[in-house]
């Protein structure tokens, strides 16, 4: 398998960024004010660029390339090129139990779906219902 520059995983997202543009513009022109009323806030948000504590991650990037879709000029492809390097250059610690995030603690705590799971037990009507039903 071939190995990807960074200059062409950097093409890649500007490609795809691009498409989504696309997509939205396409919305906008159907339903006018959809881009500024709607789409861009929503698009900040993710972006977190109004969070000045934030390093950008990236998981990131992909929805900034996409904003920089948004101006006049497009994405710098020598700028997304740079981010890329300087991301991809940190030197991450391995993931410890302690920054694993709960949701994917919960999923690898949960057993096995291949394993056999004991059947629930039945209901019956004396268990008690919180509220009367009416006939």
């Amino acid at each position: 398998m071939a190995e990807i520059t960074t200059q062409q995983l950097a093409e890649l997202l500007i490609g795809i960024a691009r498409s989504q543009q696309a997509v939205v513009d396409a919305i906008d022109s159907s339903q006018a004010g959809f881009k500024m009323k709607y789409f861009s806030s929503v698009l900040h948000s993710v972006t977190k660029l109004r969070n000045m504590d934030y390093t950008a991650t990236l998981q990131d990037l992909p929805a900034r390339v996409l904003l920089q879709c948004q101006s006049r000029s497009g994405p710098d492809l020598a700028q997304v090129v740079q981010d890329l390097e300087a991301m991809l250059a940190e030197k991450k610690s391995p993931v410890g139990p302690a920054t694993v995030p709960p949701a994917i603690a919960r999923a690898i705590s949960q057993p096995d779906a291949a394993a056999p799971v004991a059947p629930a037990a039945a209901f019956t009507p004396d268990d008690g219902i919180p509220f009367e039903t009416t006939k």
